[in-house]
C-alpha cells in the first residue's frame, strides 16, 4: 500500500479494537543508565505483493514475477535474518485478490497463489503470519469503513480465506490494514470497523491473535479517554508506527511518545504494545521511491529509543528494503545489502550477548 496512504489513510478516523482475556503484558521500561545490549531485536516485518507505484518502483517488478519458489525461498531468508512474525498488507489490491478467488478476478503474478506459498513456507520455518482482510475496494478511507456493501466483502473474503488458509500453522492470526491516525484519540466509527473485523476473526479462525498500526503517535496522550478507548477495543496488540521514515516524528522525540503509549497501555491493562519502526526514507524527500535507511546513525537510534516501552519491534519492511548480499531473489536496490550487512552484524553481537537467555 502507498505509505503516503499508510500513514494518512485515515485523516478523519481511527482504529483499535479487545485483547487478550489474560490482559496487557508489557515492557518494563529500561533505565537510562542501563546498557545498550538490553535494546530490543527487529522481531518481525510488513510484506507486501506488491507496493504502489510511485513509491515502490524499485522492487514492484521483481515481486510481480517472483515464482512459487523464490517466494518460499525469500521467506526462509527473513527467518534466516531473525524475523518471527509477518504481516501481510494486503491479499487483494483496488479489489482484485492477489490469491485464486471466487470474489473477483486474481492480479496475474509470476506464482499461481503466493499467499499458498508464504504460508507453506512459513511453516517449515516456524514463521507466525498475521493475514490481512483488505483491500477490497477502491474507495476512500471513510467509505470503506462504514459502507455496508464493502463490509460485505471484506466478511466474504475472510470467509474465503479462512478456508483456504487458516490450516496453516503459520497462520497466526489478522491484520486489519486500514490504519488509524491518532487525532489524538480513535474516532468511533473507526473503533466500530475495527472491532467488527475482529468479531468475525475469532469466529473463522478461533484463538487467533489480532492486529492493528495506528500512526501519528506524536499527538498521543495518556489520559482517561485515551485509556477509556483502549480498554474498550476488541485487538490483541497495537504496533504503532514510529513516523520516522514518514517524516511525522522525530527521531529524539519518539521514545517520549512510546513512553506515553506504554503508561496508557498499561492502565488500560488490554492490547500489547508493539512498535512498528520504519526503515525507509523518501527518495525525494516527502514522497517517491521509498530507500533504506543507514542503520547505525538512524535505524539503531530508533531501535533504543522505543525498546525500553514495547514487548515486540517490528519494522516497515524487509521486502523492497533488505536483501541478503548473495541471494539470486533481488527485491529493491543495491544499498538493501548494506542494511542486510549492518543489521545482522549488530544482531550477531546481540545473541553472543543475550546467549544464555534466548
Amino acid at each position: 500500500m502507498n505509505v503516503i496512504n499508510r500513514r494518512n489513510f485515515l485523516r478523519m478516523l481511527g482504529a483499535g479494537g479487545i485483547a487478550l482475556a489474560s490482559g496487557n503484558v508489557v515492557a518494563t521500561p529500561r533505565k537510562k543508565n542501563e546498557k545498550v545490549c538490553n535494546i530490543k531485536p527487529i522481531s518481525g516485518s510488513w510484506i507486501e505483493f506488491r507496493h504502489s507505484a510511485s513509491e515502490g518502483n524499485l522492487w514492484n517488478e521483481a515481486l510481480t514475477q517472483f515464482t512459487a519458489d523464490q517466494w518460499r525461498r525469500k521467506i526462509f531468508e527473513m527467518h534466516d535474518f531473525g524475523l518471527e512474525y509477518l504481516v501481510l498488507m494486503g491479499v487483494a489490491m483496488k479489489g482484485r485478490p492477489f490469491y485464486p478467488s471466487r470474489l473477483a478476478p486474481k492480479i496475474q503474478m509470476g506464482c499461481e497463489d503466493p499467499l499458498e506459498e508464504i504460508l507453506s513456507a512459513a511453516d517449515e520455518c516456524g514463521i507466525k503470519f498475521f493475514v490481512s482482510n483488505d483491500f477490497w475496494g477502491d474507495l476512500d478511507a471513510f467509505t470503506m469503513m462504514v459502507d455496508k456493501d464493502v463490509q460485505k466483502l471484506r466478511f466474504a473474503a475472510m470467509e474465503e480465506i479462512a478456508e483456504k488458509y487458516s490450516h496453516h500453522e503459520s497462520f497466526y492470526g489478522w491484520y486489519f490494514p486500514n490504519e488509524a491516525m491518532l487525532q489524538p484519540y480513535f474516532v468511533d466509527a473507526c473503533l466500530d470497523y475495527v472491532n467488527a473485523c475482529a468479531d468475525m476473526a475469532q469466529r473463522l479462525v478461533p484463538n487467533c491473535v489480532n492486529m492493528i498500526a495506528p500512526y501519528y503517535i506524536k499527538v498521543a496522550r495518556n489520559d482517561a479517554h485515551f485509556v477509556r478507548q483502549l480498554e474498550k477495543m476488541n485487538i490483541d496488540i497495537i504496533a504503532y508506527q514510529d513516523g520516522v521514515g514518514a517524516t511525522h516524528s522525530k527521531l529524539e522525540d519518539i521514545s517520549g511518545y512510546y513512553e506515553i503509549l506504554y503508561k496508557a497501555h498499561a492502565k488500560a491493562s488490554r492490547a500489547r504494545l508493539w512498535a512498528d519502526l520504519e526503515l525507509f526514507y523518501f527518495a525525494d524527500g516527502n514522497g517517491g521511491n521509498l530507500l533504506s535507511a543507514d542503520f547505525d546513525t538512524r535505524i539503531l537510534k530508533q531501535m533504543e529509543a522505543i525498546s525500553p516501552y514495547v514487548d515486540k519491534i517490528l519494522c516497515y519492511q524487509y521486502l523492497g528494503l533488505i536483501n541478503k548480499p548473495e541471494t539470486d531473489i533481488v527485491a529493491g536496490p543495491e544499498s538493501t545489502f548494506k542494511l542486510y550487512r549492518d543489521y545482522t552484524a549488530w544482531h550477531d553481537k546481540y545473541l553472543e550477548q543475550h546467549r544464555n537467555e534466548l
